[in-house]
């Protein structure tokens, strides 16, 4: 390696000497790339690179987090070849093991899902398991999952190996240079400044680790991570001890345990954890070690000696604990800072960074020279970050949590419980009064199902139907059929105003916004290779003034997105106003049979028809109505200033009794909209998919003047055709379920995926949207004929699919 002689600039500057850091710099530099400086503060692998325990496991949460390991994979098996150095991988498979009724009910599922991405797993049986790993005591166990390409390597080898790949292709990686400051200008990363000088810089890589969030902070970016005393336990040499066995992963027993140099290492999830300097990672030399902490972890290690129990004879010869870095969900962050340019983050991998390190750091130089990133990964876009999510104390608070379900069963419809209530509604107390169930979404405490008199407020998790199965229907079946309402409070809302503000939109816009005081608009923002970046309604308020809706867990994206494309010279202005209005979407075919008495204002199709918007009197205040629709009924969504909520609530309460009124949570808002197959944007569409491939070409106004960022790749691929589609589904047998990620067949072929789904109490059964890829372009109707079936904890389910709305295909219920 180089003294520290820093270049006065370079293309890329990469913070941190980690298995990510050296990844991107070998893989930028495999692409043609190689005037790239990585910078270390100490020596390589320093951080927590040098003390991984080496796992290599596909059994990731998502399928992006999955094509990532994929990518992992592909890196173990050539770096060798490459560069001289072994990454010391050896394949020994993983199996997860099931020792409870529910244990196994989740291997199932995840077995199924893993196939979505073509990846190998089988359930095996007892005998088969304790055949492939006879140290493991079979009592209680049910079975395992298997999953034979997994395998196991050395986290500093293959640092050195990345770093020896990128360093002979003109990479230059200088150690004992501590970055103390990032350079911006307009919207831009410009460069940094080291304790040796100051380096220019075309790109930023935050790939710092445990210091990630404070090199954030430099810049001005928000990076919720914090570390975590992180345990492992190495023994003496066990006599006889066989070679290579398959490494446990048991969640009922919070452990993980593999065969190395003769003896065993046992790796703990446990809950009890606690955060490691909150306040500021030290500076310090490196290869940080925590103190041991026996009265802590003896239970757990107690535990594991009684499913391997070999364990009991053997000596400790090593008793770890390192810090690791987590992140409030439990996801890491992968991607370009939405409100800066260049700069892009690997940070926060929840001691899932040796697996997935190779294949990010791939993923991020691709993401860097190609401009869009090649694998679809909404769930790491730091775009999802909250302002509140970097303050301290929360974030104590919730990895905390992140780390205690880390090995606990993965349940649908899993809630957090940490750090709450933060953010609440004007209408929280109303709503709690009438029995709401809370979920949380970015900080947001919301109606999730209402529990009726009598039955108890609480989530009991399954993979059956849960607790609160017929009392959502109840809600969904109120919509279709009568009225509901529901708080939509948390949903952001974007005030867009000045001379330029009708230009600035119509150029994000594929659709086109200058219309007609009072009219709604929905539409989607794209990137420059098409991709739907942002899916949106707007209100035009005023002529120089529009309010722009969007989601809670994407308001933030969609502000830095909307900023960034605001010309220097162009009178534009937006701020984030959604604290200021409560939200009732009041919903339903007596929709308007519950407001026309309370208001003076017309409310007949013809006098206020779908898509607009005006400001009208309602009980004692007024409001902004919007006829529009997420549910697929008539109603209107009403806009209150947060002063009024509670008059209003209850006023419609009172006046919605005798016509059927409930309040209605967002499990059934979910059930409702896909039922009309509305799409959501980081659950069915995201930056990889276009409107054409979407079904939301009918928003796209190609001759619209000035066009649209996007139109000529949109165009392009119009004329190309697409190959693969967001399809609805709806399952022939009404009592499976269907969560997310589920592997969908056509004629026993493996063509998609499910992005989302949920119980379709109208369609009598679950409904999702799934993603279906044919080999080559073909026409819109290849999407719905054939045999469809959707594979659900390793059984074939037939599915129904359409590229039209299954319920109410013309859209006529919400315009009557």
């Amino acid at each position: 390696m180089e003294a520290k002689q820093l270049p006065a600039r370079a293309q890329v500057v990469i913070v941190g000497g980690g298995i990510i850091g050296t990844s991107t710099a070998y893989h930028l530099a495999r692409r043609g790339w190689t005037d790239v400086v990585l910078l270390e503060r100490n020596t390589l692998t320093s951080g927590t690179t040098w003390h991984a325990a080496g796992l290599v496991t596909q059994a990731r949460g998502t399928w992006g987090t999955r094509e990532v390991v994929q990518r992992s994979l592909d890196v173990f098996h050539s770096l060798e070849q490459d560069t001289g150095f072994s990454t010391g991988f050896v394949k020994t498979g993983t199996m997860n093991l099931a020792t409870s009724p529910e244990r196994l009910a989740e291997i199932k599922h995840l077995a199924s899902v893993v196939r979505g991405n073509k990846i190998e797993a089988e359930i095996l049986d007892v005998d088969r398991t304790l055949e492939l790993h006879p140290l493991l005591n079979p009592e209680g166990l049910l079975g395992s999952l298997y999953f034979p390409e997994d395998g196991r390597g050395s986290a500093t080898d293959t640092t050195i190996s990345l770093a020896r790949g990128a360093t002979k292709r003109g990479v230059r990686i200088i150690e004992g240079v501590v970055v103390t400051g990032v350079e911006t200008a307009d919207g831009r990363v410009t460069g940094v400044h080291t304790t040796s000088g100051t380096i220019e810089a075309e790109y930023v890589v935050n790939a710092a680790g445990m210091w990630g969030r404070e090199l954030g902070a430099m810049a001005g970016v928000d990076i919720p991570l914090q570390a975590l005393a992180h345990y492992y336990v190495v023994t003496e040499a066990i006599k006889d001890l066989p070679r290579n066995l398959p490494t446990i992963k048991s969640g009922d027993e919070y452990s993980y345990v593999k065969d190395e140099a003769g003896a065993l290492m046992v790796g703990f999830f446990e809950p009890g954890s606690y955060a490691w300097a909150s306040e500021g990672i030290p500076v310090n030399n490196g290869f940080i070690q925590l103190p041991e902490d026996w009265d802590h972890l003896g239970p757990f290690y107690e535990k594991m000696i009684e499913r391997v129990p070999v364990l009991a004879d053997a000596g400790v010869r090593l008793h770890f604990c390192g810090p690791e870095s987590f992140t409030p969900d439990g996801q890491y962050h992968l991607g370009e800072a939405p409100n800066l340019r260049n700069f892009f983050v690997a940070a926060g991998f929840n001691s899932v960074g040796f697996l997935s390190g190779p294949g990010a750091g791939s993923v991020l130089a691709d993401w860097i020279v190609d401009g869009r990133s090649p694998v679809d990964l909404p769930e790491t876009d730091l775009g999802r970050v909250q302002r509140h999510e970097t303050n301290r104390r929360f974030l104590e608070a919730r990895v905390l949590e992140s780390l205690d379900l880390s090995y606990e069963v993965h349940w649908p419809f899993q809630q957090r419980s940490s750090a709450r209530p933060l953010r609440v509604s004007p209408l929280y107390g109303a709503t709690s009064d009438a029995g709401a169930v809370f979920g949380e979404l970015a900080g947001w405490e919301r109606a999730n199902w209402y529990a009726p008199d009598g039955v108890e407020r609480h989530y009991e998790y399954s993979f059956e139907r849960p607790n609160w199965f017929e009392h959502s229907a109840r809600e969904h079946r109120a919509i279709r059929e009568a009225v509901g309402m529901i708080d939509t409070s948390s949903f952001g809302k974007l005030l867009v105003q000045g001379r330029d503000a009708v230009s600035v939109l119509n150029r994000l816009s594929v659709n086109d916004v200058d219309t007609a005081v009072g009219r709604i608009t929905y539409t989607q923002w794209l990137n420059e290779q098409g991709g739907i970046e942002a899916d949106v309604t707007i209100t035009r308020i005023a002529d120089n003034e529009f309010l722009v809706l969007s989601g809670p867990a994407t308001v933030n994206r969609d502000l830095a997105y909307l900023k960034r494309h605001i010309g220097n010279d162009e009178f534009c202005t937006v701020a984030d106003v959604s604290g200021t209005m409560a939200m009732l979407a009041v919903m339903g075919p007596r929709a308007r049979d519950l407001l026309a008495p309370l208001t003076d204002a017309d409310l007949s199709n013809e006098n206020f028809a779908f898509g607009e918007s005006r400001e009208i009197d309602l009980g004692y205040t007024k409001v902004r109505a919007t006829r529009v629709t997420y549910v697929g009924e008539l109603g209107w969504e009403l806009l209150i200033p947060s002063e009024s909520a509670l008059h209003i609530w209850y006023l419609l309460r009172d006046a919605g009794e005798p016509l059927g009124l409930l309040p209605v949570g967002y499990h059934a808002m979910n059930s409702l909209r896909l039922e009309k197959a509305y799409r959501s944007w980081g659950h069915d569409i995201s930056g990889a998919d276009n409107p054409i491939q979407a079904g939301l070409s009918f928003t796209v106004k190609w001759d619209k003047p000035g066009g649209f960022i996007g139109r000529e790749a949109l165009e392009k691929i119009k004329d190309e055709g697409v190959n693969r589609r967001l399809v609805q589904f709806v399952l022939e047998d009404p009592d499976q379920l269907l969560f997310h990620d589920e592997p969908i067949y056509r004629d026993d072929q493996l063509v998609g995926r499910v992005a989302s789904a949920q119980y379709g109490h109208t369609l009598g059964g679950a409904v999702a949207l799934g993603w279906v890829k044919s080999a080559e372009v073909v026409e819109r109707a290849w999407f719905q004929e054939g045999r469809y079936e959707i594979e659900v904890a390793g059984q074939r389910v037939s599915a129904r699919a359409s590229l039209r709305p299954l319920h109410d295909p013309k859209s006529e219920r919400p315009k009557n």
